[in-house]
């Protein structure tokens, strides 16, 4: 679980070490907000993949016809933000599609934008976040015909280093007919 008081302690720490006074009246209370934030922004990481497909796992399979396997389900353009691994920087206006056939069942799709949120919630890559998507979906609809797609702004590229204010990174997570079928990826555009 999240140890919000030590992250409060260390936050104190990285003000001292900028240079400036953490009891000033604009600052003293902010490790304590730090805290709290950071318990909100990264929930995700308190829940392996497995206890998250739990945690989602609302499917219907009344009338889902498990003998024709044409149907595909696609939601796009589900908004979210993540931190990276390696600078603790903002993932912004980030959107993911996530595609399946149904195997004889389907996930509510609130379940779906939920389940992108709380992966999201973790200190990753943007690469990892399909895989974990994925590995989710499959868990919960039984069906290895899985795509997630990811797009974002990463701001350790858009706010320092090299600032490149127009870049968008694009990742492509492809199972089963998805990576093997060209015609399925068709769903995908």
């Amino acid at each position: 679980m999240i140890d919000k008081e030590a992250i409060a302690k260390h936050i104190r720490g990285i003000l001292i070490a900028l240079g400036d006074n953490p009891d000033r009246e604009g600052l003293k209370d902010t490790p304590a907000r730090v805290a709290n934030m950071y318990e909100e922004i990264f929930e995700g990481m308190n829940y392996s993949n497995h206890q998250i497909a739990e945690m989602f796992n609302k499917c219907f399979d009344e009338g889902i016809d498990t003998e024709n396997t044409s149907k595909v389900v696609v939601m796009k353009d589900i908004d979210f933000f993540s931190h990276c691994e390696h600078h603790l920087a903002l993932m912004y206006d980030m959107k993911a599609t996530v595609a399946y056939v149904p195997n004889g069942k389907v996930i509510g799709l609130s379940k779906i934008a939920k389940i992108v949120d709380m992966v999201s919630k973790r200190l990753q890559l943007q690469e990892k976040i399909g895989q974990d998507v994925a590995d989710i979906m499959s868990e919960i609809t039984g069906s290895k015909d899985v795509a997630v797609l990811i797009e974002g702004c990463h701001s350790c590229v858009t706010a320092r280093s090299i600032r490149k204010t127009n870049v968008k990174t694009f990742t492509a997570e492809l199972r089963g007919k998805f990576k093997t079928d060209p015609t399925m990826q068709l769903y995908l555009k």
